[in-house]
């Protein structure tokens, strides 16, 4: 199931993920820093969505209190609620 995200707090003005059997095969991070949104997206694929959620909660940009990569894992924490109700 593709969907997208909307993060809060960051450069970043959308995201587009694939997650299928729990599995992250497409992520996709819009604006922001184009080189770190672009690794980030590629280190995740093929990742269990709770190992992405695992490691990229709570991960802060300089001052804020969020980063591309926590948004990322709230985005699928957000996808893994309501999928599974």
């Amino acid at each position: 199931m593709t969907f997208e995200y909307v993060p809060r707090g960051v450069c970043a003005r959308k995201m587009v993920i694939t997650v299928e059997d729990g599995v992250v095969t497409d992520a996709q991070i819009l604006g922001g820093c184009h080189g770190n949104s672009q690794g980030v997206a590629a280190l995740v694929k093929g990742m269990q969505a709770d190992e992405v959620i695992r490691r990229l909660s709570g991960i802060r940009c300089g001052y804020k209190s969020t980063s591309c990569p926590d948004q990322l894992a709230a985005a699928l924490k957000k996808h893994l609620q309501h999928d599974g109700e």
